[in-house]
């Protein structure tokens, strides 16, 4: 009896394709099944939002080492570019109008990281601030940006694609988390390929990586306009799935710096750095809050939570630097080694 064979290629799946593939079929599955409307509101649409700008952010920095301290303001010009595409264009379908939010976010992007091609480190942080101050002033001195509203409070737009509308927390969660998908694996290609790792060449030594032929200049304004797209796809999030508003106070200077801080503590150059920093930044609120009202009862007010959030995250964000500067995704890294180890030897 003969054997028949063939000389077609055998494919191999990826192990590392495994996990990622099985978090999300929980995500989109079992999530919404056993999910409450305070979790998907709370918890999941917020850490969703600052996930994914804090991959933007992190291709900026973590990658190309340039530091930026302006992401709320380029969040802000994609929630009310995507506005104004939405509601000025008519026929425009909402996922046309994210996608050029977010060319316009990369743009404002462009300009404001012109600087970076002279400036370094503190100075160029300092540059990317001015961006948070002018987009907020503009946003707030023009009422044509949000409608001619009195308040300067709009509402968000409904989120429909090809006639199916997202609807209540489970809809937009829906929503939020296929967007965030795309554009995640997106930004991993990126940052596995030969781009990436010029980001990576100018980030650790531009006379060097000069010299062995990457373009510098064009690779950092690269950076900046895809950290910019995906920061400003995130503010489209931000404001249309979770605030269901879209109000430049939502976009604050803290805003900036929270991003950073999930950047920092998740861990720098690391898309699952992002994730994991997100979940402690959007969860530790949450803990200290049912902690200090169980602990001090009444005393425990808004007030002191917030205060005491500050300096919890503060100590939080020293102590990585001091003894993990590569964040959570390092210790967790380090603590799968050990476990697997463990396995082995028994």
């Amino acid at each position: 009896m003969s054997v028949i064979t063939s000389d077609l290629p055998h494919y191999h799946f990826p192990a590392k394709w495994a996990l990622p593939l099985v978090l999300l079929s929980i995500a989109y599955v079992g999530v919404p099944i056993f999910g409450s409307s305070y979790l998907f509101e709370a918890i999941l649409l917020p850490f969703l939002a600052l996930s994914l700008a804090s991959v933007g952010l992190n291709i900026l920095t973590g990658y190309a080492g340039q530091v930026s301290l302006g992401s709320a303001a380029f969040m802000a010009v994609g929630a009310f570019a995507a506005f104004n595409f939405n509601l000025r264009v008519d026929g425009l379908p909402l996922i046309a109008s994210i996608v050029l939010a977010g060319f316009a976010a990369a743009a404002i992007g462009l300009v404001f990281g012109l600087p970076s091609l002279r400036l370094k480190g503190f100075y160029l942080a300092v540059s990317t601030l001015a961006a948070q101050f002018f987009v907020q002033w503009a946003l707030t001195k023009f009422s044509w940006f949000s409608n001619d509203s009195a308040s300067g409070v709009i509402d968000a737009p409904a989120l429909s694609v090809a006639g199916f509308v997202f609807e209540g927390p489970v809809g937009r969660y829906y929503f939020a988390l296929s967007v965030v998908s795309v554009l995640t694996f997106l930004a991993y290609r990126l940052v596995s390929s030969q781009t990436g790792r010029n980001f990576i060449a100018v980030r650790d030594n531009e006379t060097a990586a000069r010299i062995i032929g990457v373009p510098v200049l064009k690779t950092k304004l690269l950076a900046f306009a895809v950290s910019s797209f995906i920061i400003g796809v995130a503010g489209v999030l931000w404001a249309f799935a979770y605030l269901r508003t879209v109000e430049p106070a939502g976009f604050n200077l803290d805003r900036s710096f929270q991003i950073l801080f999930i950047v920092i503590i998740g861990g720098l150059a690391s898309i699952r750095g992002a994730f994991f920093g997100a979940a402690l930044i959007v969860v530790f609120p949450l803990l200290l809050s049912r902690l200090g009202s169980f602990l001090l009862g009444d005393v425990f007010d808004s007030g002191v939570l917030d205060m005491s959030q500050r300096i919890v995250m503060g100590v939080l964000i020293i102590l990585f630097l001091i003894l993990e500067p590569d964040g959570l995704v390092a210790l967790w890294d380090r603590v799968r080694r050990r476990i697997g180890s463990a396995v082995r030897r028994t």
